[in-house]
């Protein structure tokens, strides 16, 4: 027994369990990001996202808040206002706002909300937008149609304009005067040559047809209104025809 106990301490390693060696670091968790709220689909009041997505009778539109906002009475600002929505409006699955309207007159109304100016299409009839643009309540925009619809119809009604034309005859001295006396709307259109008809010495005196036109308006409201003295010149030589 006491060889065991002496064997046992000239040799430490026998008889004792070694000590673990050290491992490497555990790894520490991840750290956790921060939360972040998502825009909402179809850029609603609760995402914060400045872009609207609207779905007009079936057709999509993108635009920005700000620009649809622009009107702060009109209905678009009403439904898409940052503060939040005074009118309530069903979304399809896009998250784009429903709205029941014809598609064809919305890009005109959209486009002045952009810039501000009235461009239509030839082929769209100014009453359409004029109709959406009352629906969505946007008071200067309707001003500006029915303007321009008061001046299609003020044109309409004067109908297509038309010319009166005079042909005169004068000699070659005489065409500075007859220039200097075309006024009251009289407008050069064509000068002819004849040829030369009179004789004065040794010179011949060349002869032309100065042919003028302007637009007939001398009739007011059934008011014949007279011709100017001028006028009355033109008309004088035209005579000699």
């Amino acid at each position: 027994m006491a060889e065991l106990t002496a064997a046992g301490e000239g040799n430490p390693g026998r008889g004792r369990t070694p000590s673990p060696l050290p491992g490497p670091p555990s790894p520490r968790p991840p750290a956790t990001a921060p939360a972040t709220s998502e825009a909402a689909p179809g850029g609603g009041p609760g995402g914060g996202s400045k872009w609207v997505r609207l779905n007009v009778g079936g057709t999509y539109f993108v635009s920005t808040r700000q620009t649809l906002c622009r009107e702060p009475k009109s209905f678009l600002c009403r439904l898409c206002c940052q503060e939040g929505p005074e009118l309530g409006s069903d979304k399809d699955e896009t998250g784009a706002y429903l709205i029941d309207r014809d598609p064809t007159y919305f890009g005109p109304i959209l486009n002045y909300l952009r810039h501000g100016k009235l461009i239509i299409n030839k082929e769209l009839a100014e009453e359409g937008v004029l109709e959406e643009a009352e629906f969505y309540n946007i008071a200067s925009l309707v001003r500006l149609v029915k303007e321009r619809i008061r001046d299609n119809e003020s044109r309409t009604s004067q109908g297509p304009v038309k010319h009166v034309y005079r042909v005169l005859q004068c000699q070659e001295e005489e065409l500075t005067q007859m220039v200097s006396t075309m006024s009251d709307g009289w407008k050069f259109e064509q000068l002819i040559n004849i040829g030369s008809s009179y004789n004065y010495g040794n010179e011949d005196q060349a002869e032309f047809l100065c042919v003028v036109s302007r637009e007939l308006n001398n009739s007011t409201n059934g008011i014949v209104i007279e011709p100017s003295e001028k006028a009355k010149i033109l008309q004088e030589r035209g005579s000699r025809m």
